[in-house]
């Protein structure tokens, strides 16, 4: 069965493995094993705090095969970015040239960069092996996040944003950095990525012109892509727009991927969830699955299984119980179908 359990330690080199397949883009997972021990390290300290608030804190998750043992995925989520260091988007804004002695009047795209989304919770580090890519498991690595959320509220800001990757080709180039980036640093993408990785986006961001940008002086090919996300991602940006998750004109400031956003209390997984006491029992195969998850910190467990009320019990199947580490008759978030 798959489940969704905090890292550990001993993902590490899966964690690498899946750093080294995801491709450009994925900045938030650096294959550099440094890099990724501290992050491992920091969602340990993460669990093992009590904040009063949403900081520093950074909660990563890996998904696994309770059968052979094998991580397929990993999600994350950070607690308050922009604490230590300026967050940075362009916000496309717009500026209008009028003239009415010469009947002129026009819009032209503007970027600003942008520090508005600083506080805001970040879902990141979203990936999926190819082999586990199969109906259904996506929904349970990204939606997982936010049973957990959903328990923990406290540990969370009012807003959650997602940056969801931009455009890059099969080699790796990004038009937008191409068309903007690359005249304020002669170096390539790749480059920029592996910088942006260690930690040091805003060393990179301060560099960065200042001024509002007209954007019909950029190349068309990085006009094109902003606000879009990468094909591999598409299939994310769809699950979040059915969360609640909203483009709101904010775009990343290396390859113009979109930044999406929500209140916490409306994301429709969070809105939705219910508490109950589950048995374990004989369920329809037909069952519509739901996501499953306990309500312990240090132990969070969540599986996509069948829910069924029978004599006002909630049933799921003994595999879904004894993934999810609960006892019987204990109580489990669920959301309905």
């Amino acid at each position: 069965m798959l489940v969704i359990r905090p890292i550990a330690l001993d993902d590490l080199d899966a964690l690498l493995e899946m750093a080294r397949t995801a491709g450009a883009g994925f900045t938030s997972l650096p294959p550099r094993r440094k890099t990724l021990r501290d992050k491992i390290a920091l969602s340990l300290r993460s669990f093992d705090e009590t904040p009063e608030r949403a900081g520093h804190q950074r909660y990563m998750f890996v998904l696994e095969q309770t059968d052979s043992g094998a991580i397929g995925g990993c999600c994350a989520v950070e607690a308050a970015c922009g604490l230590d260091e300026p967050f940075y988007n362009y916000h496309v804004g717009l500026t209008v040239h009028a003239s009415r002695e010469l009947e002129v009047y026009g819009g032209v795209p503007t970027l600003y960069l942008s520090n508005d989304l600083t506080g805001s919770s970040v879902l990141c580090s979203l990936y999926l092996a190819p082999d586990f890519r199969q109906s259904g498991t996506g929904r349970l690595l990204s939606k997982s996040r936010f049973l957990f959320m959903a328990a923990f509220q406290q540990r969370f800001a009012a807003k959650v944003v997602a940056e969801m990757r931009g455009v890059s080709d099969d080699n790796g180039k990004s038009p937008f950095w191409e068309g903007l980036g690359r005249h304020f640093f002669n170096i390539e993408y790749e480059q920029a990525e592996h910088i942006v990785g260690q930690g040091n986006k805003a060393c990179i961001a301060e560099l960065m012109p200042k001024h509002p940008i007209y954007t019909v002086l950029l190349p068309v090919e990085a006009q094109a892509v902003m606000g879009i996300v990468h094909p591999q991602t598409a299939p994310a940006l769809q699950m979040l727009t059915q969360e609640g998750f909203r483009y709101q004109q904010y775009i990343d400031i290396f390859d113009g991927g979109p930044t999406v956003e929500a209140p916490l209390p409306e994301i429709r997984s969070i809105k939705r969830s219910q508490l109950t006491t589950l048995a374990a029992g004989s369920v329809d195969p037909a069952a519509a699955p739901c996501l499953i998850a306990n309500e312990r910190l240090h132990e969070f467990r969540c599986v996509l299984a069948p829910l069924q009320w029978q004599d006002e019990q909630a049933v799921t199947t003994a595999a879904a119980i004894d993934a999810l580490r609960l006892d019987e008759a204990a109580t489990a978030r669920f959301v309905p179908p």
